[in-house]
This record gives C-alpha cells, sequence and structure tokens, in this order.
C-alpha cells in the first residue's frame, strides 16, 4: 500500500550482476524486499546513514546486498519497538551477512507468519501500529494489538488505538482491492478485546443486571462500544452491544425483556437522531440513559429528562455507568 507521493519511485529492475555478485537494486526494489515505503528508506538514508553504496557513472545509487542486510536489521529492530536511532546504530554496527541467492527473492508477507507474542517490555506506538497496517502486515497489527497495557482496555483505547486510526485517516494512500489499513486495525482491535474478555465471561456478578451499549438509528456502530463493552467486563459488568437495525418500538422492547441496569448511547454524528432516547425514557422513566456525543452542537439534541444524561468523556461514561449498575 503506497501513499500518494511514492507513486513515482525509481525503476525496480536491478543492475546486471557481475560474476558471483548479488544485483545491485533500487529503492523501489529494496522498498518491496523490506515490505516498507520507498520514502521510508530515503529517511533511512538521510537520518541514519544507512542508505545505498553502490554507485556506478550516470546512474542512481543502488543497494548492495550488505546495504539490504544492514536494512533487514533496521526493520526487525524498528518492528519490536526499538527507537529508530538505536536500531540504525545496531544496524550500522551489525556484522551482516548478504544472502545472496535470496536477495531479490520478495519476501514472503508477514500476515502468512503466524502470530508472534509481543515482547511486553518493548512500549508499542501508535506509529508502529499504522507503519504495519499500511504495510498490510495483518499479523503484525494483531501482534501490536493482541493485549491491551496494563493500564486497562481504556487507557489502551485513548492512548494507542484511537491516535492509530486517526493517523491512518489523515493519510492519504493509493491502495489495491482488498487493501485497508483501517480494516486491518478494527480487525485487530476486536480480536484483542475477545480475547481480554472471555476469561472474564463468568465473572460477573451474580443478580447484577446487563447494561445495554447501541448507537442512534442510521448510524454504523462505532467501535468504542466494543472497547466500552470491555471495559465494563474488566468490573464484572456485562455489558451487551445491541446489534442490528435499532427503532424505538424494537428498543423499548428490548429494554423490557432484559431490564437493564443502564442504557448507553454513543454517536459520532453532528445531527445525531435521539429519538430513541425519548421514547424509551418515556416508557421505561427507571432505567439511567447515558448519552455520549461528540460535542455540544451534537449535544442540542439530547432530549431532557432526569434519567438521561450527556456524558462528557469516555472515563466519565465509565465511572457513572458502574455507579448506577453496582
Amino acid at each position: 500500500m503506497a501513499t500518494a507521493d511514492e507513486s513515482g519511485s525509481a525503476s525496480a529492475d536491478p543492475s546486471p550482476p557481475g560474476a558471483g555478485e548479488a544485483p545491485a537494486l533500487t529503492v523501489a526494489a529494496v522498498a518491496r524486499r523490506l515490505g516498507v515505503a520507498p520514502a521510508t528508506l530515503r529517511t533511512w538514508d538521510r537520518r541514519y546513514d544507512l542508505g545505498p553504496s553502490a554507485h556506478s557513472a550516470g546512474s542512481h545509487r543502488r543497494y548492495t546486498a550488505e546495504d539490504v542486510a544492514r536494512l533487514l536489521v533496521m526493520r526487525g529492530l524498528t518492528l519490536d519497538g526499538v527507537a529508530p536511532s538505536e536500531a540504525a546504530r545496531v544496524a550500522r554496527e551489525s556484522h551482516v551477512h548478504a544472502d545472496v541467492d535470496g536477495l531479490t527473492t520478495p519476501a514472503a508477507p508477514r500476515s502468512a507468519a503466524p502470530a508472534e507474542r509481543r515482547d511486553a517490555s518493548v512500549p508499542v506506538t501508535p506509529t508502529l501500529v499504522v507503519d504495519a497496517a499500511l504495510r498490510g502486515d495483518e499479523a503484525g497489527v494483531r501482534r501490536l494489538l493482541a493485549t491491551p497495557e496494563p493500564g486497562g482496555v481504556l487507557a489502551w483505547w485513548t492512548e494507542l488505538v484511537e491516535p492509530a486510526r486517526q493517523a491512518i485517516a489523515s493519510r492519504t494512500v493509493l491502495a489495491r482491492a482488498g487493501e485497508d489499513a483501517d480494516a486491518l486495525v478494527v480487525a485487530a482491535v476486536l480480536a484483542g478485546l475477545r480475547a481480554r474478555t472471555a476469561p472474564l465471561q463468568h465473572a460477573h456478578v451474580a443478580g447484577r443486571r446487563v447494561v445495554l451499549l447501541l448507537a442512534p438509528p442510521g448510524e454504523e456502530r462505532p467501535l468504542v462500544l466494543h472497547m466500552l463493552a470491555a471495559a465494563f467486563a474488566e468490573q464484572s459488568v456485562d455489558a451487551r452491544i445491541v446489534a442490528g437495525r435499532v427503532e424505538q418500538n424494537r428498543l423499548v422492547e428490548i429494554a423490557t425483556m432484559t431490564r437493564p441496569a443502564a442504557v448507553v448511547l454513543v454517536s459520532v454524528g453532528e445531527a445525531p437522531d435521539l429519538a430513541v432516547v425519548a421514547a424509551l425514557a418515556a416508557a421505561h422513566p427507571q432505567v439511567p440513559q447515558f448519552v455520549h456525543v461528540p460535542d455540544d452542537a451534537a449535544a442540542e439534541h439530547v432530549p431532557l429528562d432526569r434519567t438521561v444524561h450527556r456524558s462528557r468523556s469516555l472515563p466519565g461514561l465509565l465511572h457513572e455507568v458502574l455507579a448506577v449498575s453496582a
């Protein structure tokens, strides 16, 4: 998956090798070999002196087998969370062995390899997640997002998942069929949350009623609903996401059947349809409702009622719902 400013890379055709020598490769060819963007290689050359060393008159500099071997060291260390400057120092000082036979063979997609357990001592950053997602590295994204950090699901979401998705949304990329960086992150987040909550399914406190989570009619269910459900599970609260169409009568029926401790509605729209909130308040005035909207303009659509509360932050929402569901 290439960014829009990388389509003008130099030709990937290697220079003819001499007898017994590995071919010298262009930036584009090495980028494919490592699974990184050509712009990344140029940055490593400019900042860390990990550029091509082969040069012939009238042509661009090209990467030798030893150059590529050092870049493989650099790439592997950065994937493991090592700071780029430190990874570059190690790569430059490494006594690398050039794989002449395998140099021009494209690397197998990292997504084809089984997921590895991440070293918990190495911090994961949004940048690492973004880089893996833009490369289409499904296994890498899942590994980075496999288990929420010790701070809990909420900290994992606000410090890692949200910044990574926002960074991906800000990028303009030229994707091929089937390539979707954000979809990789979403799938990894859902997998991580399932793994996180599976051991907690039998830890719900007996007699504690369910919390319902939903989006307004006409809006796609935001991923944050799954994070909230997992955060409640960490506190032994059984939270369920209302999937499918959410209409006024249907929501009232669900509330009648489940007798929820609270109902949480999360909207990401500018003008959310919150008629379901008013309908539920009229039918079940004893059920506390918490509405989380993106800004004050959207908050104007929140129907006023003694049991309807506007939530201004995710931590506040969690605390308020936990207070009424105890």
